[in-house]
């Protein structure tokens, strides 16, 4: 009796065996392979439960992905054409569209298949990096590179069964080297920009200058002459007063003189003059402070007239002979906007009016 359970133990131990043996199973996210003695004699890519001859020993199923699989590559370092060097990162994702071809080439391994992909994609990235100029990586041409990049690749995977579906670049960046060159380009790029802006307002600030200081000689010569003209009129409009006035009494006017010429000459200083008492100096000091006798009949005196006192307005330039006039004169534009330029020419000041002579001048009161 317990041998039978035994055997029957045994028999139910080796149906379960053969049954379970004999069943495989396929999931959606993947393929099955099946080989017989090491001959694939089937695939299976749908998801289901499929049989096979019981045991491992004749056939054999081997499960691989179906799934998208990605590949990723960092920090390599490429060469554009430039001879500039860019620390790139990027990925690519694959499907194993051939699962015969994929068992037969890479032996149904994805570390097989990812050494090829690897230097495949390591591959294609140099070479288009090395087609690019400098900027070319950060610029609007980055999808076609990395379209270029997929189109390289994907003849030489195939070979393996797998189809390579996209490959992405995430970052380009400079090498550290490239980056402090760069830098020091950039500054020195904007070190000369600075210094020709800087040098563009120097010179417009000379001409601005220039030209107020042309404008300042221009008005001050200007003002001196019409000064002088006035002083002139006026000095001579003093003269012909007092030729008026002493006129009417020459006896008083030399009398007068004289005064004045012992004041300046007899300050009260210590001076000592040696002189004749007959001289024609001391003609008054034997007068006892007597003043000489009046005129008895004076001249009717003089009435002034108003001189014109009008600076005359000339048509020629400010500076005759320099040209100064013909020279024209720069502007300058904000950065608003709006446009500075500098007054032109000179404009001489209205000289002042004269006051009105109504009345005649009195004569200054001889020193007692």
């Amino acid at each position: 009796m317990q041998n039978r359970l035994i055997i029957l133990g045994v028999i139910v131990l080796g149906a379960l065996y053969v049954v379970f043996s004999s069943l495989y199973i396929v999931d959606e996210r993947e393929q099955a392979i099946v080989m017989r003695f090491g001959q694939i004699t089937d695939v299976r890519s749908e998801p289901g439960i499929y049989f096979k001859v019981p045991t491992d020993i004749v056939d054999s199923v081997q499960i691989i992905e179906d799934r998208l699989l990605r590949y990723d590559i960092a920090n390599m370092r490429v060469q554009v054409s430039g001879n500039a060097f860019y620390q790139v990162d990027a990925f690519l994702t694959y499907r194993i569209s051939d699962p015969r071809l994929f068992r037969e080439r890479a032996t149904g391994q994805l570390s097989v298949a990812e050494d090829r992909i690897g230097a495949s994609l390591d591959s294609a990235l140099r070479q288009v990096y090395g087609l690019r100029e400098f900027n070319a990586a950060l610029s609007e041409q980055r999808a076609q590179m990395m379209q270029e990049v997929r189109d390289l690749i994907r003849p030489d995977l195939a070979e393996l069964g797998i189809d390579v579906v996209d490959v992405r670049i995430l970052r380009t960046d400079l090498d550290a080297d490239v980056s402090a060159t760069t830098f020091e380009r950039m500054r020195a790029e904007r070190l000369a920009e600075a210094a020709l802006l800087r040098a563009r307002g120097q010179e417009q600030a000379q001409s601005l200058r220039a030209i107020a200081d042309r404008q300042s000689v221009e008005i001050v010569a200007a003002a001196t002459r019409d000064a002088e003209i006035i002083r002139g009129t006026g000095d001579a409009e003093r003269n012909r007063l007092f030729a008026a006035a002493y006129g009417q009494n020459p006896e008083f006017f030399e009398f007068y003189r004289s005064m004045q010429a012992y004041r300046k000459a007899l300050p009260g200083t210590g001076t000592t003059m040696v002189l004749s008492p007959e001289s024609e100096f001391f003609r008054y000091f034997g007068s006892n402070g007597s003043l000489p006798a009046a005129t008895p009949n004076p001249t009717a005196p003089i009435q002034p007239t108003a001189t014109p006192m009008t600076a005359p307005v000339s048509n020629e330039p400010a500076l005759d002979g320099l040209g100064i006039e013909d020279t024209p004169a720069p502007t300058m534009t904000l950065q608003d906007g709006s446009t500075l330029t500098p007054t032109v020419g000179t404009e001489i000041p209205a000289p002042a009016e004269a006051a009105p002579l109504d009345a005649p001048a009195a004569a200054e009161t001889p020193a007692q």
